[in-house]
Protein backbone atom coordinates (compact mmCIF):
# COMPACT_ATOMS: atom_id res chain seq x y z
CA UNK A 1 0.00 0.00 0.00
CA UNK A 2 1.14 3.29 -0.50
CA UNK A 3 1.89 5.88 2.13
CA UNK A 4 2.13 9.36 1.24
CA UNK A 5 2.81 9.82 -2.13
CA UNK A 6 5.17 7.24 -3.39
CA UNK A 7 4.95 5.66 -6.71
CA UNK A 8 3.82 1.93 -6.80
CA UNK A 9 6.43 0.57 -9.63
CA UNK A 10 4.03 -2.84 -10.27
CA UNK A 11 0.94 -4.42 -8.17
CA UNK A 12 2.99 -7.34 -7.11
CA UNK A 13 5.64 -7.76 -4.72
CA UNK A 14 5.67 -11.45 -3.96
CA UNK A 15 7.10 -9.81 -0.58
CA UNK A 16 3.85 -11.22 1.70
CA UNK A 17 4.16 -14.75 0.38
CA UNK A 18 4.89 -15.91 3.72
CA UNK A 19 1.83 -14.28 5.73
CA UNK A 20 3.36 -11.09 6.89
CA UNK A 21 3.41 -7.42 5.09
CA UNK A 22 5.37 -4.45 5.41
CA UNK A 23 4.88 -1.34 7.24
CA UNK A 24 6.41 2.17 6.99
CA UNK A 25 10.15 2.00 8.16
CA UNK A 26 10.71 -1.41 6.59
CA UNK A 27 9.31 -3.72 9.65
CA UNK A 28 7.47 -6.62 8.76
CA UNK A 29 4.39 -8.19 10.78
CA UNK A 30 1.40 -10.76 10.16
CA UNK A 31 -1.00 -10.14 7.65
CA UNK A 32 -3.68 -10.77 10.86
CA UNK A 33 -1.77 -8.55 13.29
CA UNK A 34 -4.18 -5.91 14.83
CA UNK A 35 -2.32 -3.16 13.25
CA UNK A 36 -3.20 -4.76 10.03
CA UNK A 37 -6.91 -5.94 10.86
CA UNK A 38 -7.03 -2.15 11.96
CA UNK A 39 -5.98 -0.34 8.41
CA UNK A 40 -7.51 -2.61 6.63
CA UNK A 41 -10.56 -2.22 7.61
CA UNK A 42 -10.60 1.32 6.71
CA UNK A 43 -9.31 0.70 3.10
CA UNK A 44 -12.35 -1.03 3.10
CA UNK A 45 -14.18 1.59 4.56
CA UNK A 46 -12.90 3.64 1.42
CA UNK A 47 -14.08 1.22 -0.82
CA UNK A 48 -17.62 1.76 0.85
CA UNK A 49 -17.74 5.04 0.69
CA UNK A 50 -16.80 4.69 -3.16
CA UNK A 51 -19.65 3.04 -3.59
CA UNK A 52 -21.62 5.31 -1.75
CA UNK A 53 -20.11 8.17 -4.13
CA UNK A 54 -21.57 5.76 -7.18
CA UNK A 55 -25.32 5.80 -5.43
CA UNK A 56 -25.61 9.18 -4.53
CA UNK A 57 -27.66 11.93 -7.12
CA UNK A 58 -25.80 14.49 -8.69
CA UNK A 59 -28.12 17.02 -6.62
CA UNK A 60 -26.70 16.15 -3.30
CA UNK A 61 -22.98 17.91 -4.20
CA UNK A 62 -22.55 18.46 -0.78
CA UNK A 63 -22.99 14.70 0.49
CA UNK A 64 -20.56 13.89 -2.03
CA UNK A 65 -18.38 16.56 -1.55
CA UNK A 66 -18.28 15.19 2.11
CA UNK A 67 -17.81 11.66 0.99
CA UNK A 68 -14.84 12.64 -1.29
CA UNK A 69 -13.10 14.20 2.03
CA UNK A 70 -13.85 11.84 3.82
CA UNK A 71 -12.11 8.87 1.42
CA UNK A 72 -8.61 11.62 1.65
CA UNK A 73 -8.81 11.46 5.50
CA UNK A 74 -9.07 7.52 5.32
CA UNK A 75 -5.57 7.59 3.83
CA UNK A 76 -4.07 9.85 6.28
CA UNK A 77 -5.46 7.38 8.83
CA UNK A 78 -4.05 4.60 6.93
CA UNK A 79 -0.48 6.15 6.42
CA UNK A 80 -0.99 6.98 10.27
CA UNK A 81 -1.47 3.52 11.74
CA UNK A 82 1.08 1.49 8.90
CA UNK A 83 3.45 3.69 10.68
CA UNK A 84 4.82 1.72 13.73
CA UNK A 85 5.48 3.62 16.69
CA UNK A 86 8.92 2.52 16.44
CA UNK A 87 9.62 4.78 12.86
CA UNK A 88 9.20 8.32 12.48
CA UNK A 89 5.74 9.90 12.80
CA UNK A 90 4.15 10.39 9.27
CA UNK A 91 4.08 13.87 8.21
CA UNK A 92 0.07 14.01 8.06
CA UNK A 93 -1.68 12.40 11.09
CA UNK A 94 -5.01 12.93 12.12
CA UNK A 95 -5.39 16.37 14.46
CA UNK A 96 -8.18 17.56 16.63
CA UNK A 97 -8.96 19.83 14.02
CA UNK A 98 -10.44 16.78 11.85
CA UNK A 99 -12.14 15.94 14.78
CA UNK A 100 -13.59 18.86 14.88
CA UNK A 101 -14.54 19.06 11.49
CA UNK A 102 -16.84 15.41 11.54
CA UNK A 103 -18.50 17.13 14.72
CA UNK A 104 -19.37 20.23 12.45
CA UNK A 105 -20.36 18.07 9.51
CA UNK A 106 -22.46 16.13 11.65
CA UNK A 107 -24.27 18.73 13.17
CA UNK A 108 -25.02 20.28 9.53
CA UNK A 109 -26.09 16.93 8.06
CA UNK A 110 -27.89 16.37 11.58
CA UNK A 111 -29.92 19.90 10.99
CA UNK A 112 -31.67 18.62 7.20
CA UNK A 113 -34.09 15.74 9.48
CA UNK A 114 -36.29 16.10 12.45
CA UNK A 115 -34.29 14.23 15.62
CA UNK A 116 -34.65 10.73 15.90
CA UNK A 117 -35.87 9.10 19.08
CA UNK A 118 -34.97 5.55 18.22
CA UNK A 119 -33.24 2.77 15.54
CA UNK A 120 -33.63 2.82 12.57
CA UNK A 121 -33.58 -0.04 9.89
CA UNK A 122 -30.98 0.77 7.22
CA UNK A 123 -32.25 1.00 5.04
CA UNK A 124 -34.30 3.76 2.62
CA UNK A 125 -32.45 5.21 -0.96
CA UNK A 126 -29.62 3.32 -2.77
CA UNK A 127 -27.39 5.88 -1.63
CA UNK A 128 -28.37 5.94 2.13
CA UNK A 129 -28.13 2.41 1.92
CA UNK A 130 -24.48 2.54 0.97
CA UNK A 131 -23.44 5.14 3.58
CA UNK A 132 -25.38 2.73 6.55
CA UNK A 133 -22.97 -0.23 4.99
CA UNK A 134 -20.15 2.68 5.57
CA UNK A 135 -21.62 3.24 8.69
CA UNK A 136 -21.34 0.20 10.22
CA UNK A 137 -17.65 -0.68 8.39
CA UNK A 138 -16.88 2.11 10.13
CA UNK A 139 -17.47 0.72 13.49
CA UNK A 140 -16.24 -2.55 12.89
CA UNK A 141 -13.17 -0.60 12.09
CA UNK A 142 -12.94 1.35 15.37
CA UNK A 143 -13.69 -1.84 17.07
CA UNK A 144 -10.20 -2.79 15.26
CA UNK A 145 -8.58 0.40 15.98
CA UNK A 146 -9.44 -0.05 19.81
CA UNK A 147 -7.71 -3.51 20.26
CA UNK A 148 -4.89 -2.61 18.87
CA UNK A 149 -4.65 0.36 21.08
CA UNK A 150 -5.07 -2.14 24.10
CA UNK A 151 -1.88 -3.58 22.67
CA UNK A 152 -0.19 -0.28 21.53
CA UNK A 153 -1.76 2.63 22.31
CA UNK A 154 -2.58 5.27 19.37
CA UNK A 155 -3.30 8.89 19.64
CA UNK A 156 -6.06 10.29 21.10
CA UNK A 157 -6.95 12.36 18.00
CA UNK A 158 -7.15 8.93 16.00
CA UNK A 159 -9.57 7.45 18.46
CA UNK A 160 -12.27 10.28 19.11
CA UNK A 161 -11.70 10.71 14.62
CA UNK A 162 -12.75 6.80 14.95
CA UNK A 163 -15.69 7.64 17.27
CA UNK A 164 -17.19 10.31 15.42
CA UNK A 165 -17.01 9.08 11.52
CA UNK A 166 -19.69 6.34 12.26
CA UNK A 167 -21.91 9.26 13.74
CA UNK A 168 -21.40 11.57 10.90
CA UNK A 169 -22.17 8.94 8.34
CA UNK A 170 -25.14 7.80 10.48
CA UNK A 171 -25.92 11.39 9.82
CA UNK A 172 -25.16 11.54 6.00
CA UNK A 173 -27.69 8.60 5.37
CA UNK A 174 -30.82 10.04 7.04
CA UNK A 175 -30.05 13.34 5.37
CA UNK A 176 -30.16 11.70 2.36
CA UNK A 177 -33.45 9.56 2.97
CA UNK A 178 -34.98 12.68 3.85
CA UNK A 179 -33.51 15.14 0.88
CA UNK A 180 -34.74 11.76 -1.44
CA UNK A 181 -38.21 11.83 0.11
CA UNK A 182 -37.70 8.41 1.87
CA UNK A 183 -39.57 8.16 5.46
CA UNK A 184 -37.04 6.22 7.92
CA UNK A 185 -39.06 2.86 9.36
CA UNK A 186 -38.16 2.44 13.17
CA UNK A 187 -37.63 -2.04 13.96
CA UNK A 188 -40.97 -3.71 14.82
CA UNK A 189 -39.49 -5.78 17.68
CA UNK A 190 -43.40 -7.56 17.93
CA UNK A 191 -41.81 -9.66 15.05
Amino acid sequence: MATGGEGIARLYTRTGDRGDTGLVGGARVAKDSLRIASFGAYDELGAQLGCAEAALPAELRRTREVVRQLQHELYVAQSELATPSTAPPPARRIEARHVARLEAETDEFASKFEPVHTFVLPRGAPSASELHVARAVARRAERALWALNVVETQRPELLQWANRLSDLLFAMALSVNHELGVAEVPPDYSV
